[in-house]
């Protein structure tokens, strides 16, 4: 198994732009994924590092809400530049932290977020900072002072998708990463620092959300919370920003389905489906974890369906021809596969996969590629996100009955239609009630709106939309 050069240790955090060590912070031991082992360490910071976060960002907002947006724009660019200058170093980390093969880890856990960063400055020129109506002239401000709370998943893209646009907006920021990924928002740091940006705009506090994340949502001092993480998490940062009446955006669970409808082209459709369900090992927010069939069909779906997961072998995620590593910890491995067991006591049938550990894999948190099939909207499986590379299979038996069944979750967040027709896949898309639908595997796009419905949360995130969200709304009566 492939390690980084020591142990990662960090007992600073960043503050006014600059490393303090934080008094009183036990450290939190990160885990490598793979090899079970440790591979560095964070300080778990108390609310007194909060305050002093907090305390930086308020100096910092005055004079760095009123730079130009053009000033703005060119240390975005410096970010975007620095992250380049460190990918590899970056993929290593994050590999080595979540588990996601290398190669991919290359072009979605560095390449995403540095897109990010660098399409920002032309997205900037999409807002309408001021428009004129009738007598007002409507401007568009910075909320304030952000507190981003980011997950473990995709741990930079989803700093990058509330630190650039927030910085383009004239916002500054307090950061939480995950305490269970977070040796890569450390990189950012660092490069952010090199680029040069005024103290105070960007700071980073690490610890767990109970305590750090906690004092971050319901701080006086933070004019916004931008979160990212599981619905009952949400729940809990919006109890906390209520007390303050700040507004909160936030991306949560999913359980997303893919219609297929009957004159789909299975061969394409089903292997497809199975790729975006086990993308990252199934710890994707947005991935399509529900395949909704035709009952007449059903058969060859299953036997697509389990042909391709199997090609999904679990293995080093530093071995180039690994599709499937391991999951984050221990405890995401009990939960996925608890989910597993589950399933299979409810009664769904089990195609491939189950919740024994992987042949040849005892070290390493490792779960095997898994599909049910016959899953009904009543089953836990078919209802609550499971986070892991487990797929449902679920027959309707018409059009009406697909689109029922798409929605009968609490969730909102992705889905997917197949048809021969793409004006059918379009009209049945504008019957789901998610954020964001792929019309025949159609590619994600890193500017559009991203963000749910229902307990998948509210607000958007990527392109002009990502700015827009941290914009207060003033009108000049003329």
């Amino acid at each position: 198994m492939a390690t980084a050069a020591g142990l990662q240790v960090r007992d600073r955090i960043f503050i006014g732009g600059e490393w303090v060590e934080p008094s009183g912070a036990d450290p939190i031991e990160v885990v490598n994924s793979t090899t079970e082992e440790a591979m560095g360490s964070i300080p778990g910071c108390t609310p007194v590092e909060v305050d002093k976060a907090v305390a930086a960002a308020r100096e910092a907002f005055e004079s760095w809400s009123q730079t130009s947006r053009e000033t703005r724009a060119g240390y975005i660019a410096a970010i975007a530049a620095g992250l380049n200058e460190r990918a590899e170093e970056i993929a290593t980390t994050i590999t080595e932290e979540l588990g996601m093969p290398l190669k991919l880890s290359r072009i979605v856990q560095v390449g995403l977020p540095t897109s990010q960063f660098a399409s920002t400055p032309q997205l900037m020129e999409e807002v309408d900072w001021e428009e004129e109506i009738g007598n007002s002239r409507v401007l568009r401000e910075p909320v304030g002072v952000l507190g981003a709370i980011t997950p473990w998943n995709y741990p930079l893209n989803q700093i990058a998708c509330k630190v650039a646009p927030a910085l383009a907006a004239g916002c500054t920021v307090v950061l939480k990463p995950s305490e269970v990924t977070p040796l890569n928002a450390f990189l950012l740091t660092e490069v952010i620092e090199a680029a040069g940006l005024p103290a105070g705009v960007f700071n980073l506090v690490t610890g767990t959300g109970p305590v750090v994340g906690e004092a971050i949502a319901g701080h006086p001092g933070v004019d916004m919370v931008s979160f990212t993480g599981s619905t009952r998490a949400g729940r809990r940062v919006s109890e906390l920003a209520a007390a303050t009446v700040k507004p909160v955006a936030m991306e949560l669970g999913g359980k997303s389905p893919n219609v297929i409808l009957d004159d789909a082209d299975l061969a394409k459709a089903v292997p497809d489906g199975v790729a975006k369900c086990f993308l990252n090992s199934g710890q994707t927010c947005s991935a399509l974890t529900r395949m909704l069939v035709p009952r007449q069909r059903l058969a060859e779906v299953e036997e697509l369906a389990k042909a391709a997961a199997e090609t999904f072998t679990p293995g080093d995620p530093f071995d180039s021809g690994t599709r499937l590593g391991p999951l984050v910890s221990d405890v995401q491995r009990e939960r996925v596969r608890g989910y597993i067991q589950k399933g299979i006591e409810e009664g769904a049938r089990l195609l491939t996969g189950g919740a024994e550990p992987p042949e040849g894999l005892e070290r390493g948190y490792f779960v095997r590629p898994t599909v049910f099939s016959e899953v009904t909207a009543e089953m836990t499986i078919g209802q609550e996100e499971i986070f892991g590379p487990v797929l449902v299979i679920q027959p309707y038996e018409g059009e009406d009955d697909a689109v029922r069944i798409a929605n009968s979750t609490p969730y909102g967040l992705s889905g997917g239609v197949w048809s021969a027709d793409n004006y059918r896949a379009i009209a049945v898309a504008r019957r789901i009630r998610t954020g964001q639908v792929e019309i025949n595997g159609g590619a994600f796009n890193p500017h559009a709106p991203f963000g749910g419905y229902g307990q998948s949360g509210h607000g958007r995130e990527n392109g002009r939309y990502g700015i827009e969200e941290l914009l207060q709304v003033k009108a000049l009566q003329l």
